[in-house]
């Protein structure tokens, strides 16, 4: 019997149930994945409380993890019993010891790299690159503000972004954020609840503002964010750590500047095989190469599921977080 953690009704922490399953063996093109290490996204926390509603309840949660695979359904070809596999971009259901998935959603993970470095780091590795390389293309020498730079996808960001050779403005709650931020390649950290990060944003940048602002943070910095693009910058809102972004009128996307806004999501960007891939390839590359080094900030048994997802929301949290199952 497998552990599994799901849901019957959305709400808060104290919805999540620790269950036991049996999985079942792999049917066609599928394979049975034992499961050595869980990572855990702001985004679990937005299936879990509905805020993005998931297709059927009573229903699994999370999107990343690492195992091994201990049984391989016909059809199969590309992995075998044995393959250390990881995934970061679903399907739901990845706080579990074990599970039945279809090959095509996991990858190979390259020597090197531990199992929990790897299940913290995949969503919000992968995520970090189709932002930098693909929503908006950073060139070395740009300034670009970065929210939530201490985070577990901040982190990354600032590390990935300087290998690049950009000059990040980070934003951080605190001066030990800040010193977080600064130790993971934020060039300029903004501690927000002392400085106003529009203020510094045009400091640094002798008024002209930055090309784009990364958002994972939402409603309380929205505002001040549309003034700190440069002319045509975009502006790549990207979660709702702190509620949802406001309605916003396409007109006033003209007045600041004939700006630009997406709302992009890793799924888009890694929906055929080969983006998959891509993304992946390019993770794995720049941490085997010691140019970004993930920081697991915690870990939890798997059937602490809730007190893990209480910590995450009252940011107790640095870095990536995992559970053990």
């Amino acid at each position: 019997m497998a552990t599994v953690v799901r849901f019957h009704e959305a709400g808060g922490p104290e919805v999540l149930r620790v269950e036991q399953m049996d999985v079942g063996s792999p049917g066609p093109d599928q394979v049975r994945v034992r499961q050595s290490a869980v990572g855990v996204n702001f985004i679990d926390c937005y299936h879990r409380s509905g805020l993005y509603p998931v297709p059927g309840l009573p229903s699994g949660i999370g999107l990343a993890a690492c195992g091994i695979i201990e049984e391989v359904g016909p059809g199969v070809t590309d992995l075998a019993v044995g393959d250390r596999v990881a995934y970061g971009n679903g399907p739901l259901g990845s706080y579990c010891s074990e599970r039945v998935m279809s090959a095509a959603t996991l990858l190979k993970v390259p020597d090197g790299i531990p199992d929990d470095v790897v299940a913290g780091m995949m969503l919000r590795g992968m995520t970090v690159e189709y932002l930098t390389r693909r929503t908006f293309k950073v060139e070395p020498g740009m300034f670009v503000l970065f929210h939530a730079a201490a985070g577990g996808v901040g982190q990354i960001a600032c590390q990935w972004l300087k290998h690049i050779g950009a000059r990040v403005i980070g934003t951080v709650g605190s001066d030990e954020k800040a010193e977080i931020a600064r130790r993971n390649g934020c060039e300029f950290p903004v501690n927000y609840s002392r400085e106003n990060f529009k203020d510094r944003v045009m400091e640094i940048t002798d008024g002209k503002g930055v090309p784009v602002v990364y958002d994972g943070v939402g409603l309380t910095v929205w505002d001040d964010s549309l003034d700190c693009l440069s002319r045509r910058g975009m502006y790549v809102q990207f979660g709702n750590a702190a509620g949802p972004a406001p309605d916003i009128n396409p007109l006033v996307l003209s007045q600041k500047g004939s700006l630009f806004l997406t709302r992009p999501t890793l799924m888009a960007y890694t929906a055929t095989r080969p983006e998959l891939e891509e993304s992946a390839g390019a993770l794995f590359d720049v941490v085997s190469s010691g140019a970004v080094k993930i920081e697991v900030g915690q870990s939890y048994p798997l059937t602490e599921a809730a007190q893990c997802h209480r910590d995450l929301e009252a940011r107790k949290t640095v870095g990536s977080t995992v559970m053990i199952p």
